[in-house]
């Protein structure tokens, strides 16, 4: 049986208080960071193979079903604001299209052939990056878009909770991250959902720190879509250069991005 779908180590959850289910979901939840430290050391190499293609102009890909695809392009919608980059450089696709994040598409998963007809339109190259994420690692939508992935010569790497699953002899790198059964028997969008959420957060991250979109510790590059980051902006320009808050703002929407604005008051000032 795959550990995703193995029986939950507590029972009688119909008679259980609010306080003692939400007692049981924080421990098992906790368990999760644990498993996936173990996995770091796989997912490094990864991030070292995948931002050395990402330097060459290459894309990176997501690809799943249901809350594995919607963890996928959650991360992907998040890099342009988080850093500067553009709506093609992080692309999350899920299987049966857009209407699928809100709404189950029934059978869309089982199309082997289905993310690979999703990923054709974009022109890939070498340079492309395809990951898959599958809790259960049987996902034939997932699996088939891998496989015709690596065929082709991109760079492959999968997120799965289930050791030795097939999605892992698809994928070049696979990370699995093995978190128990669930606190709800099968209930994948808990555990598994997290673990996938938190290796999708180091993979993106990880891999902007290493293109230059962070400088210290600020995102320079973000996208300034409202007025609480002009806020952020502002204030990070403030303690980077020292100016007023009011030139700070001035210079930042003048410029348009934080990095830019900086660099206008640095050479102000040389």
């Amino acid at each position: 049986m795959k550990t995703t779908e193995s029986t939950s180590l507590y029972d009688g959850l119909e008679h259980m208080s609010a306080l003692e289910i939400l007692r049981g979901i924080n421990a098992e939840d906790t368990k999760v960071a644990k498993a996936v430290s173990v996995v770091i050391p796989k997912i490094n190499i990864f991030v070292e193979a995948l931002v050395a293609r990402m330097k060459m102009g290459g894309r990176l890909f997501y690809i799943g079903a249901g809350t594995s695809g919607r963890l996928g392009i959650l991360d992907a919608s998040e890099c342009p604001p988080t850093f500067g980059v553009d709506h093609e450089t992080v692309i999350g696709l899920i299987a049966g299209g857009d209407s699928a994040i809100r709404k189950a598409v029934e059978h869309a998963e089982d199309d082997w052939k289905g993310a690979w007809k999703d990923l054709l339109p974009y022109s890939l190259t070498q340079k492309d990056t395809v990951v898959g994420i599958a809790a259960s690692g049987t996902t034939p939508y997932v699996i088939g878009g891998l496989e015709e992935a690596k065929k082709y010569g991109l760079l492959t790497a999968c997120i799965t909770c289930n050791e030795g699953a097939p999605i892992a002899k698809a994928a070049e790198h696979p990370i699995e991250v093995v978190v128990g059964p669930e606190f709800v028997t099968g209930s994948t969008r808990m555990k598994s959902g997290t673990a996938q959420k938190m290796v999708l957060n180091m993979i993106s991250t990880s891999a902007m720190i290493l293109l230059g979109k962070v400088e210290g510790n600020k995102m320079v590059d973000m996208q300034l879509s409202n007025a609480k980051l002009v806020e952020r902006g502002t204030r990070m320009i403030v303690e980077i250069t020292k100016v007023s808050p009011a030139l700070a703002e001035e210079m930042l929407l003048l410029h348009g991005n934080v990095r830019a604005a900086i660099t206008a008051i640095q050479h102000t000032n040389e």
